[in-house]
Protein backbone atom coordinates (compact mmCIF):
# COMPACT_ATOMS: atom_id res chain seq x y z
CA UNK A 1 0.00 0.00 0.00
CA UNK A 2 1.85 3.20 0.12
CA UNK A 3 2.43 6.25 -0.85
CA UNK A 4 0.93 9.94 -0.59
CA UNK A 5 1.30 10.76 -4.97
CA UNK A 6 -1.95 12.06 -6.47
CA UNK A 7 -2.40 12.97 -9.74
CA UNK A 8 -5.78 14.51 -10.81
CA UNK A 9 -7.82 11.49 -11.97
CA UNK A 10 -6.04 8.87 -10.22
CA UNK A 11 -3.58 7.74 -7.55
CA UNK A 12 -0.31 6.24 -8.85
CA UNK A 13 -0.35 4.19 -5.91
CA UNK A 14 0.44 0.60 -4.95
CA UNK A 15 -0.45 -1.95 -2.46
CA UNK A 16 1.99 -2.09 0.26
CA UNK A 17 -0.14 -4.24 2.10
CA UNK A 18 1.00 -7.56 0.34
CA UNK A 19 0.68 -9.64 3.57
CA UNK A 20 4.19 -10.27 5.37
CA UNK A 21 5.81 -12.22 8.21
CA UNK A 22 8.97 -12.06 10.15
CA UNK A 23 11.87 -13.61 12.61
CA UNK A 24 13.46 -12.57 15.65
CA UNK A 25 16.17 -9.82 14.66
CA UNK A 26 20.10 -9.31 15.72
CA UNK A 27 21.12 -6.93 18.10
CA UNK A 28 22.27 -4.62 15.35
CA UNK A 29 25.09 -4.10 13.53
CA UNK A 30 27.42 -0.88 12.85
CA UNK A 31 28.08 -0.87 9.42
CA UNK A 32 26.65 -2.81 6.31
CA UNK A 33 30.35 -1.68 3.98
CA UNK A 34 33.86 -0.95 5.57
CA UNK A 35 34.37 1.74 3.06
CA UNK A 36 31.95 4.45 2.25
CA UNK A 37 31.11 4.01 -1.49
CA UNK A 38 31.08 7.25 -3.66
CA UNK A 39 28.48 8.66 -5.64
CA UNK A 40 28.79 11.03 -8.67
CA UNK A 41 26.46 13.23 -9.12
CA UNK A 42 24.72 14.74 -12.49
CA UNK A 43 21.99 15.80 -14.58
CA UNK A 44 19.00 13.54 -14.10
CA UNK A 45 17.41 11.89 -17.09
CA UNK A 46 13.63 12.06 -17.86
CA UNK A 47 11.69 12.33 -14.37
CA UNK A 48 7.90 12.45 -14.48
CA UNK A 49 6.38 15.38 -14.33
CA UNK A 50 2.87 16.11 -12.28
CA UNK A 51 0.77 19.16 -13.56
CA UNK A 52 -0.05 21.69 -10.50
CA UNK A 53 3.04 20.67 -8.52
CA UNK A 54 5.25 23.65 -7.82
CA UNK A 55 8.59 23.74 -9.03
CA UNK A 56 11.69 22.97 -7.26
CA UNK A 57 13.91 25.38 -5.26
CA UNK A 58 17.43 23.70 -6.47
CA UNK A 59 17.63 21.54 -9.88
CA UNK A 60 17.79 17.67 -9.01
CA UNK A 61 21.11 15.78 -9.40
CA UNK A 62 20.96 12.14 -10.05
CA UNK A 63 23.76 9.29 -9.16
CA UNK A 64 24.21 5.84 -9.11
CA UNK A 65 25.26 4.07 -5.88
CA UNK A 66 27.27 0.45 -6.34
CA UNK A 67 26.50 -1.96 -3.82
CA UNK A 68 26.86 -5.89 -3.75
CA UNK A 69 24.47 -7.59 -5.78
CA UNK A 70 25.04 -10.55 -2.28
CA UNK A 71 25.67 -8.78 1.10
CA UNK A 72 27.28 -11.90 2.18
CA UNK A 73 29.38 -11.65 -0.56
CA UNK A 74 30.72 -7.71 0.02
CA UNK A 75 33.71 -8.63 -2.96
CA UNK A 76 31.28 -10.27 -5.36
CA UNK A 77 29.51 -9.01 -8.15
CA UNK A 78 28.03 -5.46 -7.83
CA UNK A 79 25.08 -3.72 -8.55
CA UNK A 80 24.27 -0.18 -9.50
CA UNK A 81 21.22 1.50 -7.36
CA UNK A 82 20.04 4.96 -8.97
CA UNK A 83 19.87 7.74 -6.20
CA UNK A 84 18.44 11.61 -6.68
CA UNK A 85 18.89 14.55 -4.35
CA UNK A 86 17.59 17.89 -4.36
CA UNK A 87 20.02 20.03 -2.46
CA UNK A 88 18.58 22.24 0.65
CA UNK A 89 17.49 25.80 0.01
CA UNK A 90 19.15 26.84 3.01
CA UNK A 91 22.37 25.82 5.55
CA UNK A 92 22.18 22.23 5.37
CA UNK A 93 21.21 20.24 8.24
CA UNK A 94 21.69 16.83 6.87
CA UNK A 95 20.37 14.03 4.48
CA UNK A 96 16.74 12.89 4.93
CA UNK A 97 16.39 9.98 2.93
CA UNK A 98 12.81 8.74 1.39
CA UNK A 99 11.10 5.68 0.51
CA UNK A 100 7.72 6.24 -0.64
CA UNK A 101 6.17 2.28 -0.55
CA UNK A 102 4.99 -0.16 -2.76
CA UNK A 103 7.34 -1.91 -2.72
CA UNK A 104 7.67 -1.30 -6.23
CA UNK A 105 7.97 2.37 -5.83
CA UNK A 106 11.08 4.19 -7.93
CA UNK A 107 12.04 7.13 -4.67
CA UNK A 108 14.14 8.84 -8.20
CA UNK A 109 10.58 9.28 -10.11
CA UNK A 110 8.71 9.65 -6.72
CA UNK A 111 11.17 12.95 -5.16
CA UNK A 112 11.73 14.06 -8.76
CA UNK A 113 7.90 14.40 -9.50
CA UNK A 114 6.18 16.25 -6.41
CA UNK A 115 9.64 16.45 -3.88
CA UNK A 116 9.15 20.05 -3.76
CA UNK A 117 5.35 19.28 -1.59
CA UNK A 118 8.11 18.49 0.97
CA UNK A 119 9.43 22.15 0.82
CA UNK A 120 9.04 22.52 4.93
CA UNK A 121 11.77 19.70 5.42
CA UNK A 122 13.79 21.07 2.36
CA UNK A 123 14.51 24.22 3.76
CA UNK A 124 17.38 22.23 6.20
CA UNK A 125 17.93 19.09 4.23
CA UNK A 126 18.98 17.55 1.06
CA UNK A 127 16.33 15.39 -0.04
CA UNK A 128 17.38 11.67 -0.87
CA UNK A 129 15.66 9.32 -2.61
CA UNK A 130 16.64 5.93 -4.48
CA UNK A 131 14.98 3.09 -6.46
CA UNK A 132 15.76 0.08 -4.33
CA UNK A 133 17.32 -3.14 -6.23
CA UNK A 134 15.53 -4.44 -8.63
CA UNK A 135 12.83 -1.61 -9.29
CA UNK A 136 12.57 0.91 -11.98
CA UNK A 137 15.91 2.64 -12.48
CA UNK A 138 18.23 -0.12 -10.16
CA UNK A 139 17.37 -3.11 -12.59
CA UNK A 140 13.41 -2.64 -12.37
CA UNK A 141 12.36 -6.41 -12.29
CA UNK A 142 10.93 -7.09 -16.38
CA UNK A 143 8.18 -10.01 -16.08
CA UNK A 144 7.59 -10.66 -20.10
CA UNK A 145 5.29 -9.07 -22.25
CA UNK A 146 2.45 -6.70 -21.39
CA UNK A 147 -0.31 -9.51 -22.26
CA UNK A 148 0.69 -11.79 -19.87
CA UNK A 149 1.31 -9.17 -17.09
CA UNK A 150 -2.20 -7.99 -17.84
CA UNK A 151 -3.88 -11.09 -17.69
CA UNK A 152 -2.28 -11.95 -14.41
CA UNK A 153 -3.35 -8.12 -12.72
CA UNK A 154 -7.24 -8.85 -13.96
CA UNK A 155 -7.71 -11.71 -12.17
CA UNK A 156 -10.42 -12.24 -9.90
CA UNK A 157 -10.34 -15.73 -10.12
CA UNK A 158 -12.27 -18.05 -6.94
CA UNK A 159 -9.46 -20.69 -5.72
CA UNK A 160 -12.38 -22.73 -4.69
CA UNK A 161 -13.96 -22.74 -7.82
CA UNK A 162 -11.81 -25.50 -9.82
CA UNK A 163 -12.40 -23.62 -13.34
CA UNK A 164 -11.28 -20.72 -12.30
CA UNK A 165 -8.44 -22.09 -10.31
CA UNK A 166 -6.83 -23.48 -13.11
CA UNK A 167 -7.19 -20.34 -14.94
CA UNK A 168 -5.25 -18.45 -12.06
CA UNK A 169 -2.93 -21.03 -11.83
CA UNK A 170 -1.84 -21.04 -15.27
CA UNK A 171 -1.73 -17.02 -15.51
CA UNK A 172 0.21 -17.05 -12.17
CA UNK A 173 2.62 -19.88 -13.43
CA UNK A 174 3.19 -17.83 -17.28
CA UNK A 175 4.05 -14.40 -14.99
CA UNK A 176 6.29 -16.21 -12.68
CA UNK A 177 8.15 -17.06 -15.66
CA UNK A 178 8.27 -14.00 -17.46
CA UNK A 179 9.84 -12.81 -14.47
CA UNK A 180 12.68 -15.28 -14.22
CA UNK A 181 13.38 -14.99 -17.74
CA UNK A 182 14.02 -11.14 -18.16
CA UNK A 183 15.02 -10.84 -13.95
CA UNK A 184 16.10 -14.10 -12.88
CA UNK A 185 19.66 -12.85 -11.57
CA UNK A 186 18.32 -10.00 -9.15
CA UNK A 187 15.21 -12.06 -7.79
CA UNK A 188 16.71 -14.02 -5.30
CA UNK A 189 18.23 -10.64 -3.68
CA UNK A 190 15.21 -8.58 -3.27
CA UNK A 191 14.57 -8.58 -0.21
CA UNK A 192 13.97 -5.48 2.34
CA UNK A 193 17.10 -7.18 4.38
CA UNK A 194 19.38 -6.29 1.39
CA UNK A 195 17.60 -3.17 0.79
CA UNK A 196 18.45 -1.82 4.39
CA UNK A 197 22.43 -2.69 3.52
CA UNK A 198 21.90 -0.52 0.80
CA UNK A 199 20.39 2.69 2.47
CA UNK A 200 22.65 2.30 4.85
CA UNK A 201 25.42 2.31 2.19
CA UNK A 202 23.66 5.14 1.12
CA UNK A 203 23.92 6.95 4.33
CA UNK A 204 27.51 6.43 4.35
CA UNK A 205 27.84 7.59 0.64
CA UNK A 206 26.28 11.16 1.94
CA UNK A 207 28.78 11.08 4.46
CA UNK A 208 26.10 11.26 7.20
CA UNK A 209 26.84 9.57 10.36
CA UNK A 210 23.23 9.08 11.17
CA UNK A 211 20.17 8.10 8.82
CA UNK A 212 17.38 10.79 9.16
CA UNK A 213 14.43 8.82 7.00
CA UNK A 214 10.76 9.59 6.19
CA UNK A 215 9.64 6.29 4.85
CA UNK A 216 5.44 5.76 3.94
CA UNK A 217 3.75 2.59 3.68
CA UNK A 218 5.95 -0.18 2.87
CA UNK A 219 8.95 2.39 3.10
CA UNK A 220 7.74 1.99 7.38
CA UNK A 221 8.94 -1.70 7.15
CA UNK A 222 12.39 -0.83 5.25
CA UNK A 223 12.47 2.05 8.25
CA UNK A 224 12.28 -0.61 10.85
CA UNK A 225 14.59 -3.22 9.17
CA UNK A 226 17.07 -0.55 8.92
CA UNK A 227 16.51 0.37 12.45
CA UNK A 228 17.02 -3.48 13.36
CA UNK A 229 20.33 -3.99 11.90
CA UNK A 230 21.79 -0.42 12.33
CA UNK A 231 20.29 0.81 15.61
CA UNK A 232 23.81 3.17 16.11
CA UNK A 233 22.68 4.70 12.62
CA UNK A 234 19.38 5.27 12.64
CA UNK A 235 18.95 8.95 13.28
CA UNK A 236 15.52 10.64 12.98
CA UNK A 237 12.70 8.54 12.11
CA UNK A 238 9.67 9.00 10.65
CA UNK A 239 7.21 6.02 9.92
CA UNK A 240 4.03 7.21 8.11
CA UNK A 241 1.07 4.61 7.58
CA UNK A 242 2.55 1.77 9.05
CA UNK A 243 2.83 -1.83 8.79
CA UNK A 244 3.95 -3.95 11.46
CA UNK A 245 5.78 -7.09 9.31
CA UNK A 246 5.83 -9.12 12.08
CA UNK A 247 2.34 -10.07 12.24
CA UNK A 248 1.80 -13.33 10.64
CA UNK A 249 0.67 -13.59 7.09
CA UNK A 250 -3.16 -14.41 7.93
CA UNK A 251 -3.53 -11.97 10.46
CA UNK A 252 -2.15 -8.84 8.62
CA UNK A 253 -4.58 -10.14 5.26
CA UNK A 254 -7.54 -9.68 7.73
CA UNK A 255 -6.37 -6.47 9.16
CA UNK A 256 -6.07 -5.14 5.90
CA UNK A 257 -9.08 -6.60 4.71
CA UNK A 258 -11.47 -5.33 7.24
CA UNK A 259 -9.54 -1.66 6.88
CA UNK A 260 -10.50 -1.86 2.88
CA UNK A 261 -13.94 -2.82 3.43
CA UNK A 262 -14.28 -0.34 6.56
CA UNK A 263 -13.36 2.24 3.51
CA UNK A 264 -15.01 1.30 0.95
CA UNK A 265 -18.29 1.60 3.43
CA UNK A 266 -17.03 5.09 4.25
CA UNK A 267 -16.69 5.90 0.49
CA UNK A 268 -20.13 4.73 0.12
CA UNK A 269 -21.73 7.02 3.39
CA UNK A 270 -19.70 9.78 1.85
CA UNK A 271 -21.38 9.39 -1.34
CA UNK A 272 -25.12 8.74 -0.38
CA UNK A 273 -23.96 12.10 1.73
CA UNK A 274 -23.43 13.94 -1.18
CA UNK A 275 -25.92 13.07 -3.60
CA UNK A 276 -25.32 9.36 -4.85
CA UNK A 277 -25.58 8.67 -8.36
CA UNK A 278 -25.07 4.80 -7.45
CA UNK A 279 -27.86 4.56 -5.10
CA UNK A 280 -30.46 6.48 -2.44
CA UNK A 281 -28.53 4.50 0.55
CA UNK A 282 -25.04 3.05 0.78
CA UNK A 283 -27.03 -0.58 0.80
CA UNK A 284 -28.37 0.29 -2.63
CA UNK A 285 -25.15 1.76 -4.00
CA UNK A 286 -23.31 -1.40 -2.87
CA UNK A 287 -25.67 -3.48 -5.04
CA UNK A 288 -24.67 -1.09 -8.27
CA UNK A 289 -21.59 -1.65 -7.79
CA UNK A 290 -21.30 -5.54 -7.10
CA UNK A 291 -23.70 -5.42 -9.50
CA UNK A 292 -21.82 -4.20 -12.37
CA UNK A 293 -18.53 -6.61 -11.06
CA UNK A 294 -20.95 -9.34 -11.31
CA UNK A 295 -22.18 -8.52 -14.89
CA UNK A 296 -17.80 -7.49 -15.85
CA UNK A 297 -17.34 -11.23 -14.43
CA UNK A 298 -19.61 -12.61 -16.75
CA UNK A 299 -18.64 -10.42 -19.83
CA UNK A 300 -16.21 -7.57 -19.29
CA UNK A 301 -16.20 -4.42 -20.86
CA UNK A 302 -14.43 -3.76 -23.94
CA UNK A 303 -12.15 -0.55 -23.91
CA UNK A 304 -10.42 0.53 -26.90
CA UNK A 305 -9.08 -3.04 -27.14
CA UNK A 306 -8.83 -3.57 -24.19
CA UNK A 307 -11.35 -5.37 -21.58
CA UNK A 308 -12.39 -3.82 -18.20
CA UNK A 309 -12.51 -7.16 -16.31
CA UNK A 310 -13.86 -7.18 -12.78
CA UNK A 311 -10.54 -7.66 -11.39
CA UNK A 312 -8.96 -4.77 -13.14
CA UNK A 313 -12.28 -2.55 -11.63
CA UNK A 314 -12.27 -3.91 -8.38
CA UNK A 315 -8.70 -2.76 -8.92
CA UNK A 316 -9.46 0.76 -9.56
CA UNK A 317 -12.14 0.80 -6.41
CA UNK A 318 -9.14 -0.18 -4.08
CA UNK A 319 -7.05 2.96 -6.07
CA UNK A 320 -9.52 5.21 -5.07
CA UNK A 321 -9.71 4.63 -1.55
CA UNK A 322 -6.32 5.34 -1.20
CA UNK A 323 -7.58 8.78 -1.22
CA UNK A 324 -10.29 10.83 -0.61
CA UNK A 325 -9.81 13.47 -3.13
CA UNK A 326 -10.53 10.46 -5.50
CA UNK A 327 -13.99 9.74 -4.46
CA UNK A 328 -16.00 11.54 -6.39
CA UNK A 329 -14.13 10.66 -9.65
CA UNK A 330 -14.64 7.14 -8.45
CA UNK A 331 -18.44 7.72 -8.15
CA UNK A 332 -18.45 9.08 -11.62
CA UNK A 333 -16.60 6.35 -13.06
CA UNK A 334 -18.31 3.52 -11.41
CA UNK A 335 -22.02 5.02 -13.40
CA UNK A 336 -20.07 5.24 -16.46
CA UNK A 337 -19.09 1.67 -16.82
CA UNK A 338 -22.60 0.77 -15.25
CA UNK A 339 -23.33 2.49 -18.82
CA UNK A 340 -20.89 1.03 -21.10
CA UNK A 341 -18.08 2.75 -20.85
CA UNK A 342 -15.36 1.53 -18.80
CA UNK A 343 -12.39 4.34 -19.87
CA UNK A 344 -12.40 5.94 -16.64
CA UNK A 345 -12.19 2.58 -14.47
CA UNK A 346 -9.48 0.94 -16.57
CA UNK A 347 -7.67 4.35 -16.24
CA UNK A 348 -7.77 4.08 -12.26
CA UNK A 349 -6.39 0.52 -12.42
CA UNK A 350 -3.99 1.10 -14.73
CA UNK A 351 -2.44 4.04 -12.49
CA UNK A 352 -2.39 1.55 -9.72
CA UNK A 353 -0.56 -1.37 -11.61
CA UNK A 354 1.41 1.02 -13.23
CA UNK A 355 0.26 0.60 -17.12
CA UNK A 356 1.91 3.06 -19.89
CA UNK A 357 0.05 4.55 -22.27
CA UNK A 358 2.00 2.47 -24.55
CA UNK A 359 0.72 -0.84 -22.89
CA UNK A 360 4.17 -1.57 -21.30
CA UNK A 361 4.53 -1.83 -17.30
CA UNK A 362 6.15 -0.57 -15.38
CA UNK A 363 7.59 -1.99 -12.16
CA UNK A 364 5.36 -0.56 -9.79
CA UNK A 365 3.71 -3.97 -8.99
CA UNK A 366 6.28 -6.31 -10.57
CA UNK A 367 8.72 -5.32 -8.19
CA UNK A 368 6.38 -5.54 -5.20
CA UNK A 369 5.41 -8.66 -5.81
CA UNK A 370 9.47 -9.86 -6.16
CA UNK A 371 10.02 -7.96 -2.92
CA UNK A 372 7.37 -8.96 -1.21
CA UNK A 373 7.57 -12.83 -1.56
CA UNK A 374 10.58 -13.38 -1.24
CA UNK A 375 10.41 -11.65 2.23
CA UNK A 376 7.54 -13.87 3.40
CA UNK A 377 8.97 -17.22 4.10
CA UNK A 378 5.57 -18.77 4.23
CA UNK A 379 4.44 -20.63 1.51
CA UNK A 380 1.04 -22.31 2.35
CA UNK A 381 -0.30 -25.31 -0.09
CA UNK A 382 -3.36 -25.15 -2.50
CA UNK A 383 -5.72 -26.29 0.19
CA UNK A 384 -4.75 -23.86 2.83
CA UNK A 385 -5.53 -20.99 0.21
CA UNK A 386 -8.91 -22.16 -0.60
CA UNK A 387 -9.57 -22.47 3.07
CA UNK A 388 -8.13 -18.61 3.76
CA UNK A 389 -9.99 -17.52 0.74
CA UNK A 390 -13.08 -18.63 2.21
CA UNK A 391 -12.69 -17.15 5.39
CA UNK A 392 -11.62 -13.45 3.62
CA UNK A 393 -14.51 -13.75 1.51
CA UNK A 394 -17.15 -13.48 4.95
CA UNK A 395 -15.16 -10.61 5.89
CA UNK A 396 -14.65 -8.65 2.49
CA UNK A 397 -16.78 -9.55 -0.52
CA UNK A 398 -15.51 -7.36 -2.69
CA UNK A 399 -12.05 -7.39 -1.64
CA UNK A 400 -11.17 -11.03 -0.22
CA UNK A 401 -9.62 -13.66 -1.64
CA UNK A 402 -6.65 -15.34 -2.35
CA UNK A 403 -3.65 -15.69 -4.66
CA UNK A 404 -1.03 -18.85 -5.42
CA UNK A 405 1.68 -16.31 -6.28
CA UNK A 406 4.13 -16.25 -3.04
CA UNK A 407 3.44 -19.97 -2.76
CA UNK A 408 4.50 -20.45 -6.30
CA UNK A 409 7.49 -18.17 -6.23
CA UNK A 410 10.78 -19.82 -6.89
CA UNK A 411 12.79 -17.38 -3.90
CA UNK A 412 11.83 -17.91 -0.68
CA UNK A 413 13.41 -15.66 2.07
CA UNK A 414 14.38 -16.77 5.79
CA UNK A 415 12.54 -13.56 7.37
CA UNK A 416 15.30 -11.02 7.88
CA UNK A 417 12.80 -8.98 6.11
CA UNK A 418 10.33 -8.42 8.26
CA UNK A 419 12.15 -9.11 11.54
CA UNK A 420 11.79 -5.92 13.72
CA UNK A 421 13.65 -5.79 17.38
CA UNK A 422 15.85 -2.67 17.21
CA UNK A 423 18.19 -2.19 20.27
CA UNK A 424 19.66 1.14 21.12
CA UNK A 425 17.70 3.60 18.32
CA UNK A 426 16.35 6.95 18.75
CA UNK A 427 12.91 7.82 19.35
CA UNK A 428 10.77 6.43 16.38
CA UNK A 429 7.50 8.46 15.40
CA UNK A 430 5.07 6.29 13.88
CA UNK A 431 1.99 7.50 11.97
CA UNK A 432 -1.41 5.52 11.59
CA UNK A 433 -4.63 6.90 10.33
CA UNK A 434 -7.80 5.37 11.71
CA UNK A 435 -9.27 5.47 7.78
CA UNK A 436 -6.23 4.01 5.98
CA UNK A 437 -7.72 1.02 3.47
CA UNK A 438 -4.35 0.01 3.17
CA UNK A 439 -2.34 -0.52 6.55
CA UNK A 440 -4.85 -0.68 8.98
CA UNK A 441 -4.59 1.55 12.23
CA UNK A 442 -3.44 -1.77 14.00
CA UNK A 443 -0.41 -2.50 12.71
CA UNK A 444 0.93 0.86 13.36
CA UNK A 445 0.03 0.47 17.08
CA UNK A 446 1.60 -2.76 16.82
CA UNK A 447 4.64 -1.92 15.14
CA UNK A 448 5.11 1.35 17.50
CA UNK A 449 4.92 -1.06 20.49
CA UNK A 450 7.72 -3.58 18.63
CA UNK A 451 10.54 -1.04 18.15
CA UNK A 452 10.95 0.11 21.84
CA UNK A 453 11.51 3.59 21.05
CA UNK A 454 8.18 4.06 18.99
CA UNK A 455 6.24 6.80 19.72
CA UNK A 456 2.67 6.61 17.99
CA UNK A 457 0.73 9.44 16.56
CA UNK A 458 -2.56 9.00 15.30
CA UNK A 459 -4.34 9.95 12.45
CA UNK A 460 -8.13 10.51 12.64
CA UNK A 461 -8.59 10.26 8.57
CA UNK A 462 -9.21 8.86 5.70
CA UNK A 463 -6.25 7.52 3.05
CA UNK A 464 -3.37 6.01 2.66
CA UNK A 465 -0.76 8.16 4.70
CA UNK A 466 -1.23 11.05 6.82
CA UNK A 467 2.34 13.42 6.49
CA UNK A 468 1.06 15.11 2.87
CA UNK A 469 -2.90 14.93 3.24
CA UNK A 470 -3.32 18.31 4.29
CA UNK A 471 -3.77 18.05 7.47
CA UNK A 472 -1.40 20.70 9.47
CA UNK A 473 -0.99 18.76 12.97
CA UNK A 474 0.27 15.73 11.33
CA UNK A 475 2.84 17.99 8.95
CA UNK A 476 3.80 20.33 11.65
CA UNK A 477 4.53 17.20 14.54
CA UNK A 478 6.67 15.45 11.65
CA UNK A 479 8.64 18.74 11.11
CA UNK A 480 9.02 19.86 14.17
CA UNK A 481 10.37 16.15 15.04
CA UNK A 482 13.03 16.06 11.95
CA UNK A 483 14.05 19.25 11.38
CA UNK A 484 14.09 20.35 15.35
CA UNK A 485 14.33 17.00 16.79
CA UNK A 486 11.31 17.63 19.52
CA UNK A 487 9.40 14.22 19.92
CA UNK A 488 5.82 14.41 19.91
CA UNK A 489 4.21 13.53 23.38
CA UNK A 490 2.60 9.89 23.70
CA UNK A 491 -0.57 9.79 22.47
CA UNK A 492 -0.95 12.54 19.98
CA UNK A 493 -3.93 12.40 18.56
CA UNK A 494 -4.16 14.66 14.84
CA UNK A 495 -6.76 15.30 12.72
CA UNK A 496 -11.02 15.11 13.10
CA UNK A 497 -13.21 11.89 14.16
CA UNK A 498 -15.45 11.12 10.81
CA UNK A 499 -12.92 8.50 10.13
CA UNK A 500 -13.61 6.30 13.29
CA UNK A 501 -11.25 4.96 15.32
Amino acid sequence: MRNPRLTSLAAAVTLSALTLTATPASAGETSSLGTAPAISWGACSKLPSIPGVPAFWNTPECGTLTVPLDHGKPNGESLDVAVIRIKAKGTKQGSLVFNFGGPGDDGVDSLGSFGSMFGALGERYDLVSFAPRGIGRSSGVDCGNSKTIERFLGLRARLGVPAEREVALKATRAFIKGCEKNSGKILPHMGTDSAARDMDALRAALGEDKLDYLGFSYGTQLGAVYATLFPKNTGRMVLDAALDPTQSTRKMAINRLRASQKAYETFLADCVKRGCSLGRDAKAADRTVKRLVGKLDRKPLGVKGRKLTDGLAVTAVMAALYAEQMWKPLETALVKAGKGDGAELLQMADAFTGRRPDGSYNDLMTGAFGVACFDDPARPGLKQLIKEEAEFLKISPMFGGSTPLCSMWPHKGDGTGRAVNPVGAPPIVVIGGTGDPATPYEGSVSLAKKLKSGVLVTYKGNGHGAYLSGDKCVAGTVDSYLLDGKVPAAGTVCGSAKAGS
